[in-house]
């Protein structure tokens, strides 16, 4: 949960996150002073954000509708869509006429009211004497006309960034202009440079920014100043990734008197070289949160502050912002109090040198002093009773797939795995966890206005929906209504094949986790106040929290002006960021897979819809389909409920959860799709169904059985 998932950086727990646009965030707020928003404004029709199928046709989502609820999505048809793209903002108009087709509203577009983008990303080529682009992904299904771009010098099949003058419909032809040529498709760092321009993702640093982390450097001088308490003398670690260059957070844990521990978490003190209002805070407003990509980090902050003045590098004395745990030998909390401090790590710790003292604490494989030795003992002790605790009041534990991309010295990937979550990250999870329910309490308590992390309780209506599908599958619950049945299924579910198909339903039947004021608590993990306090360098939020901290510190009031802004920009910017990573991994992996057409892979069935099979690898975690013309010839019947394809002969039926083995058939990297044809299926008993699903007949080719 709170480990760090990947290069650089330290993930806060896991937990559901913003899915609002900023676009959707202001309007629904206008929308709600008008009093036009919701699917039954028939005055001035719906508003909402529309995506579009490959097929021409899409969806809008009314803008007040429950996040993760796509029961009210509104269906157009691809005459009435005008030329809205995916992500824009549009008002509908519900049609009279129900579509005996759907069971959902349908409805045309009658007006566009914001552009999401005008610029997208596509495959520069020339037809009939002119210049196109075929832009990634289904969200058009005919290239856009850029005509002669010859001044740019671009060559056939290279990506390029394109501005859209006019939109297309299904009768008329998009027009854009070229506006830059990012490189020849496939070679390295072009699907990363495509995914920043997709996402508009923050570029270099400006000169004036820099100009002023050089000023903070040129003022810091590496001693304890009046004001801070010098902790220089202390038993302090840190524990990262093993490629990560900044580190916002140390520990310390002392045995006291009556048995109790005295935990310190350390957390870089980045508001001292970032004053607010400041060329540097300015910019850091405005990215809101670094995004770690497989091949590269965009920082918040400039380097010289997060890889260096603020970074707490062993054996350099670093400012910090101290949060001291007083826990009893139960781990009950029975005092907390924050400082401002000096520290200096005695040691940088990765992940897998602590695997290796944990599995052996008599170990020599990993140098260290004896205090530090029997400080990462104490370590392991506190966080498995802090872990116990935690459990015991509810706090949920979703094992989602976190995917590392390999890459060679020249980009290019050589392949892919999971990133196991292990004792070391636990133990780093309860510690920040732990320092981030201090700190909120801490602001409660004063009465100051500070960015919580919100995460409310689910609706009970989707939990009774995720009732049924595990019921379906064959788990025995009761109403999962209650976060301690929730506890128990992602427990039983855990290393079994439905693992991965039931974490991520519970994941979706969840809220999605936000910043702002609101004291509603958070869900997931079983606390009524929670705030991101221990990442400073790279997300926003915490350092809102450092100051709210720091000016509390001087007897000023901390008022809650406009929190519920920031909190929804700083929600938008994380989505954003946590999109971009997700389509680049997704995006290497296709372009690794492309040259791996006829390969075989064992794989895990993680959805099941009436047109095929969506399967993951278990060893290379690529998703793709298999779709029903690539499963044995026979005539299926597709359940919804409990997701099951059954075909009339025997070991023709497959499930969600199912092992398969699956070779690649197709990889369209503009499209972004990978196919799969079944080569065989891990045999398993057969359950009788009490309710016959209607018949959908695919004709396929025959698969080989796999032999046990």
């Amino acid at each position: 949960m709170a480990r760090k998932k990947s290069a650089h950086k330290k993930s806060p727990p896991r937990e559901p996150l913003v899915a609002k646009t900023r676009s959707r965030t202001v309007e629904s707020a206008q929308l709600k002073k008008t009093g036009t928003s919701g699917t039954h404004a028939s005055k001035s029709g719906v508003i909402g954000i529309f995506r579009r199928a490959a097929g021409g046709y899409g969806f809008v989502r009314p803008l007040d509708a429950t996040a993760g609820d796509r029961s009210g999505d509104i269906h157009i048809g691809a005459p009435v869509a005008l030329d809205a793209a995916t992500g824009d903002t549009v008002r509908v108009r519900i049609s009279r006429a129900s579509d005996v087709r759907r069971l959902g509203p349908s409805g045309e577009i009658v007006e566009i009211l914001k552009r999401r983008t005008t610029r997208f990303v596509g495959t520069f080529f020339r037809a009939a004497g002119v210049g196109w682009v075929r832009i990634d992904g289904t969200n058009f299904a005919r290239p856009i006309l850029v005509g002669d771009p010859g001044a740019k010098g671009v060559r056939e099949q290279d990506k390029v960034v394109v501005d859209l003058l006019r939109f297309p419909t299904h009768v008329r032809d998009g027009e854009g202009v070229l506006l830059e040529v990012l490189g020849r498709s496939g070679e390295p760092g072009v699907d990363t440079q495509t995914v920043i321009h997709e996402f508009n993702l923050p570029g270099p640093f400006s000169e004036e920014v820099l100009a002023d982390a050089r000023r903070q450097a040129d003022r810091f001088e590496e001693n304890v100043p009046i004001g801070r308490r010098d902790l220089t003398s202390r038993v302090i670690v840190t524990i990262d990734p093993i490629d990560a260059r900044d580190f916002d957070d140390a520990i310390s844990l002392e045995l006291i008197e009556r048995d109790h521990w005295l935990l310190g978490v350390h957390i870089a003190d980045v508001s001292h070289f970032v004053p607010e209002g400041s060329p540097l805070d300015q910019e850091a407003l405005a990215r809101g949160t670094s995004v770690y990509l497989p091949d590269r980090v965009i920082p918040m902050l400039p380097e010289i502050v997060s890889n260096n003045l603020a970074s707490l590098q062993p054996g350099r004395v670093r400012y910090a912002r101290t949060c001291w745990i007083e826990f009893s030998p139960t781990g009950i909390p029975v005092h907390s109090s924050v400082e401002s401090s000096a520290i200096k790590s005695n040691r940088r710790f990765t992940y897998e040198e602590v695997d290796l003292f944990l599995a052996d604490p008599d170990t020599t494989t990993v140098e260290m002093t004896s205090e530090v030795r029997a400080l990462l003992g104490r370590m392991r002790d506190l966080s498995r009773i802090l872990r116990a605790r935690r459990a015991a009041r509810g706090a949920l534990e979703l094992t989602m797939p976190d995917v590392k991309i390999d890459l060679d010295r020249d980009g290019r990937v050589e392949g892919a795995h999971v990133v196991e979550n292990t004792e070391s990250h636990k133990i780093i999870e309860e510690y920040m966890l732990s320092a981030n329910e201090a700190v909120a309490s801490t602001l409660a308590a004063a009465g100051a206005g500070f960015l919580r992390r919100i995460h409310p309780a689910p609706d009970l209506r989707k939990l009774r929906q995720l009732t049924e599908f595990v019921s379906e599958l064959g788990f025995e619950v009761d109403t999962l209504e209650s976060r301690f049945e929730l506890q128990r299924l992602l427990k039983l579910t855990r290393g079994r094949p439905e693992e991965h198909a039931v974490h991520y339903a519970v994941l979706r039947s969840l809220t999605r986790a936000v910043y702002g004021p609101q004291d509603d608590g958070h869900f997931a993990l079983a606390s009524s106040c929670y705030c991101h306090f221990t990442s400073p360098i790279r997300r926003y939020p915490d350092l809102s929290v450092h100051r709210a901290l720091a000016a509390l510190a001087l007897g000023r009031r901390v008022a809650s002006d406009g929190l519920i802004e920031l909190g929804a920009e700083c929600s938008v910017l994380e989505r954003r960021a946590e999109s971009a990573e997700r389509e680049l991994i997704k995006l290497k992996l296709l372009i690794f897979m492309s040259s791996r057409i006829g390969n075989e892979m064992d794989a895990v069935v993680t959805g099941v819809e009436a047109f095929g099979l969506f399967v993951q690898g278990l060893k290379l975690p690529a998703e793709g389909l298999v779709s029903l013309n690539a499963l044995p010839t026979d005539i299926y019947r597709y359940d919804r409920a409990s997701h099951t394809l059954c075909g009339r002969r025997p070991g023709h039926s497959f499930r969600l959860g199912d092992r398969v083995s699956v070779a690649v058939s197709r990889v369209d990297l503009d499209r972004r799709t990978l196919d799969f044809r079944l080569v065989a299926a891990i045999p398993r008993a057969v359950r009788q169904r009490s309710v016959r699903p209607p018949l959908i007949e695919r004709p396929a080719k025959k698969m080989k059985r796999r032999k046990k």
